[in-house]
């Protein structure tokens, strides 16, 4: 047996408790502290919130995304760790890995890209992107890399913003209706950048390009679906963060 696994088990186990714990305080508070339970908002106490007990106010199980984070930070890390990538090593992999398990954690269950995590997201983004765009060059020149392709995938996608802004208030105007979403958050935005700083010009191209192709197909299908059911709904949106965090998960680590 490799004594040497513990090291990524200990370490997926750990990252997976704070992708959780920032999951269940950031969004509702907006700072570090005490989780609160999401049924109830009384606060946990931290040993029963640290072993994963339920509620002790309302006796409500916490959620089942909490094993599933665990169990997949755990995997991620044993398998980056054994397989580790070449262009990327573990100490920059798997956190990396962690930062984006966490911004999709959160915009799946709060469809929010909070501004705070997309400025660490830009801090992280500009240095893992450096790395790996100045492997065969000067640093100077991976730097650039690095900035044209952030400039890139932010320029891009706040056109891509303006306009969604701007259809969905036209055709509200001419349906008569009151839309309650919009058609692309600039959490989104800030995310393409954080992506394009990862990758670089011109891989960010590829990765918009992926992006909106998934979100296109899962869009279409669940306009179908709803057509189907004759739950049809107009303005009706769907994350996007998650399939610009699944192109930057295969460019980078597939």
């Amino acid at each position: 047996m490799d004594f040497t696994l513990i090291i990524p088990l200990i370490l997926g186990w750990l990252f997976g408790w704070l992708v959780n714990y920032l999951a269940d305080v950031l969004p509702i508070t907006r700072k570090l502290g005490r989780p609160t339970c999401p049924h109830c908002q009384a606060p946990y106490r931290w040993v029963g919130y640290l072993s994963f007990q339920k509620c002790t106010a309302c006796g409500k199980r916490r959620a089942i995304r909490i094993p599933i984070v665990q169990v997949v930070m755990i995997v991620a890390s044993a398998l980056l760790w054994i397989f580790p990538r070449s262009w990327l090593p573990f100490p920059l992999a798997f956190p990396l890995l962690a930062y984006l398990t966490l911004v999709l954690v959160i915009d799946l269950e709060h469809r929010l890209v909070l501004h705070p995590i997309s400025l660490v997201g830009a801090v992280i983004g500009l240095g893992v992107g450096i790395y790996l765009h100045s492997h065969h060059t000067t640093v100077m020149a991976g730097l650039l890399n690095t900035l044209i392709g952030g400039a890139f995938g932010f320029g891009v996608m706040l056109v891509l913003y303006f306009i969604g802004e701007w259809y969905v208030r036209r055709m509200s105007q001419k349906r008569n209706l009151s839309p309650d979403e919009v058609a692309l958050g600039f959490g989104d935005v800030n995310l393409a950048g954080i992506l394009g700083l990862l990758l670089g010009w011109p891989a960010i191209s590829g990765g918009l390009l992926f992006a909106v192709f998934a979100a296109g197909l899962v869009s279409l299908g669940i306009v179908v679906g709803m057509l189907i059911s004759k739950k049809y709904k107009a303005f009706t949106t769907i994350p996007y963060a998650p399939f610009l965090i699944l192109s930057a998960i295969y460019l980078l680590y597939l």
